[in-house]
């Protein structure tokens, strides 16, 4: 049986309100039997035979919207993804220092060629990144509230699609999938 954490992106923000059990509901529409929720962010663990990837991302975002009107994406790993995305974190110390201020944004498809030097050239703050496979980590070692790198990247217009999650997230869902 595979396991997954699917991020929906934007989700319990402003008016995209998105319920606990809507989003089991989108789950148990696309066949997945076992299905748990953690956080108000909407990350959604399941559990089932099921092919992972671009074609469960896509099914996810067609079953909330017909379940709810509502279109946003989702992204998807497997658990063997999430070990691969802790055990690759660049900011180990600083995950340990601060874990709250070291994020994870799981993209929805790796950045284009060049991007990551465009993103880099714009960040005027003291965040530090590192691009790898579908993955942005940052370290925020001041604060995340106070941060200009989210209107850094979008001067650019190459602000990449994806959601955040924590470190302490990322290790708490790892822990629930079992990976």
């Amino acid at each position: 049986m595979a396991a997954f954490v699917a991020f929906p992106r934007s989700i319990n923000t402003g008016k995209r309100k998105v319920l606990k059990e809507d989003l089991l509901g989108v789950a148990q529409d696309i066949g997945f039997k076992e299905a748990k929720t953690y956080l108000a962010s909407g990350n959604l663990l399941l559990w089932g035979d099921h092919a992972g990837g671009e074609d469960l991302e896509r099914r996810l975002e067609d079953a909330l919207e017909a379940r709810m009107g509502l279109r946003t994406e989702f992204m998807v790993r497997a658990s063997e993804d999430l070990r691969r995305i802790i055990d690759g974190n660049p900011f180990e110390a600083e995950a340990r220092d601060h874990p709250s201020h070291v994020i994870v944004n799981f993209l929805k498809v790796p950045l284009p060629g060049g991007d990551e030097e465009i993103l880099r050239t714009a960040n005027t703050g003291p965040e530090r990144f590192v691009v790898a496979a579908r993955e942005l980590y940052v370290d925020f070692p001041i604060s995340i509230a106070d941060s200009l790198l989210d209107r850094d990247w979008k001067k650019t217009k190459r602000n990449p699609v994806g959601t955040t999650r924590n470190w302490n997230t990322v290790l708490k869902l790892a822990e629930m999938l079992g990976a």
